[in-house]
């Protein structure tokens, strides 16, 4: 009886034959509207969606510019220390990227310190930074790209990159273009005032990028300098602000930020001040003279750094360097030269103790020459003579090979050649 109860309660509930006919014909026919293509092409959009962008915030920070020689991998682990946000590697040239050279592709290699990362790239033609963009994408780990169009030297400017690049918007619209179809991380501009000291363009060509509109651009800094003032005279940041506010209202604005002469945190906040100006601290020669000058800047201070504490930092730069170049004599050897071509710009530094009250360092300013310090050691660092520097470099790696021969590799007159 229980047996024939189930069988009769199991028939109630199951669909009837014509039900189950309907419903498979119905079935069917909604996956022929899905599945069959339309006389126009396929149903569906099978665009693959665009690639999401991570932008880079650069404001209230503190970003170390691509410094060449002297802004390798153990001083970028130097300047984080002491508290830079950002950096970014050393200028590349984008046809020895191409070649596959191994000491232009050693300039993209970060530490893991470097949680905010860029490499710039140096380039005259679109299709340079397009397949230079291929290979960063594929073989590289970068936050940002950076396209250097301020590099002042002749070398650069003859292969139409550099500031030479500033002149050929065409060509700039299409590297951009080109950079933007292939990247999947945002790119910067860091470009000169303009080629004559007299006749400023940026102010004409940012709000022509602007007008461009090209996804992925995150920002464009300015050196308030000309190609042809290359480094003299004082950086223009009124001019930097009028770049900025040149910009058309209608349409998304690109963050200016301004670059030059930021040597202590007052002027860190003097220069940012501007309306339309970014408040990025991007710094430059001020980081090679004053490595500790993102913690002046944070902690809004002046600090009067001793000489042994200025020894200290140099010894945490020689430990770095033979980490990333080698132990060995070629290691060393490295190690060695880099620390001298920097100790070109450490020398610089003026002693806040030393300096009359209220008074501060201009960038540009030099110590005067056989100039005392308050120790041994601080006299030795003030000094200008070349052989005074590579006598700073025996203490921290021992003595010079035979016939050591040094000579700044920017050339600047005030310096003799060490032999």
């Amino acid at each position: 009886t229980q047996t024939k109860t189930g069988d009769d309660e199991r028939a109630r509930n199951s669909p009837k034959p014509g039900a189950l006919i309907k419903q498979k014909e119905e079935q069917d026919s909604a996956e022929e509207s899905i599945a069959l293509p339309s006389a126009d092409g396929p149903a569906f959009d099978l665009t693959p969606l665009p690639a999401t962008r991570k932008l880079i915030d650069f404001s209230n920070k503190v970003y170390v510019a691509p410094l060449t020689t002297v802004g390798n991998l153990p001083f970028r682990r130097i300047m984080k220390k002491f508290g830079a946000d950002i950096t970014c590697g050393e200028m590349a040239i984008g046809s020895c990227l191409l070649q596959g050279q191994n000491s232009e592709w050693a300039l993209m290699k970060r530490h893991p310190d470097e949680d905010i990362f860029g490499v710039q790239v140096a380039a005259g033609f679109p299709d340079q930074f397009t397949r230079v963009s291929e290979l960063l994408e594929s073989q590289c780990t970068v936050d940002f790209v950076d396209v250097n169009m301020g590099c002042p030297l002749d070398i650069v400017c003859n292969k139409h990159a550099g500031s030479a690049l500033m002149l050929r918007d065409k060509k700039l619209r299409e590297s951009l273009e080109g950079m933007s179809r292939t990247l999947t991380c945002p790119f910067t501009v860091k470009m000169r005032t303009g080629w004559f000291d007299e006749k400023p363009i940026a102010h004409l060509l940012v709000p022509k990028i602007q007008s461009w509109q090209i996804d992925g651009l995150n920002a464009v800094m300015i050196h308030g300098r000309s190609r042809l003032q290359r480094y003299s005279r004082q950086a223009n940041w009124d001019y930097i602000a009028q770049v900025s506010k040149a910009q058309s209202t209608d349409l998304p604005k690109i963050p200016v930020i301004g670059n030059g002469d930021i040597f202590s945190y007052q002027d860190y906040e003097e220069k940012v001040k501007r309306e339309g100006v970014e408040a990025t601290a991007m710094l430059a020669r001020g980081a090679l003279i004053k490595p500790w000058l993102p913690t002046e800047i944070k902690e809004r201070r002046d600090w009067d750094i001793s000489a042994t504490e200025r020894l200290e930092i140099l010894k945490e730069f020689v430990r770095f360097g033979l980490e990333h170049w080698g132990s060995d004599q070629q290691g060393v050897n490295n190690t060695r030269r880099y620390l001298l071509e920097w100790l070109s710009f450490l020398y610089r530094y003026m002693p806040v103790g030393m300096l009359e009250e209220g008074v501060s360092q201009a960038m540009n300013a030099r110590p005067p020459r056989n100039l005392c310090g308050r120790s041994d050691l601080e006299t030795l660092m003030l000094s200008s003579n070349c052989q005074d520097w590579i006598k700073i470099s025996e203490l921290l790696l021992g003595p010079c090979p035979d016939g050591f021969r040094f000579e700044p590799k920017h050339k600047a007159n005030a310096y003799k050649a060490a032999s």
